[in-house]
C-alpha cells in the first residue's frame, strides 16, 4: 500500500486516538473492577468497546507498515 505524508499523518493521528481512548476504557475498567457493587453488564459492555478500539488500532498500524512483498 503506498501512501502519500497527508495520509500517512492521518493514520497516525486516528491510531493516536484510537489508543487514548483505549486507554482510557481500560482506566474505567480497573475502577468499575474495584467498587464494591460491581456492575457486570457494563464491565461487560466497556471490555467489548475496548477489544473493538484494539481491533481498529492493529488494523491502522499495519496500514502503517510498509508493504514487505513490494
Amino acid at each position: 500500500m503506498n501512501m502519500d505524508n497527508n495520509e500517512k499523518q492521518l493514520l497516525i493521528h486516528q491510531l493516536v486516538e484510537l489508543k487514548e481512548q483505549h486507554q482510557n476504557l481500560d482506566l474505567a475498567i480497573h475502577e468499575l473492577a474495584e467498587k464494591l457493587s460491581i456492575n457486570q453488564l457494563e464491565v461487560g459492555r466497556l471490555k467489548k468497546q475496548k477489544l473493538k478500539l484494539k481491533d481498529a488500532i492493529s488494523r491502522l498500524e499495519s496500514n502503517l507498515i510498509p508493504d514487505l512483498r513490494a
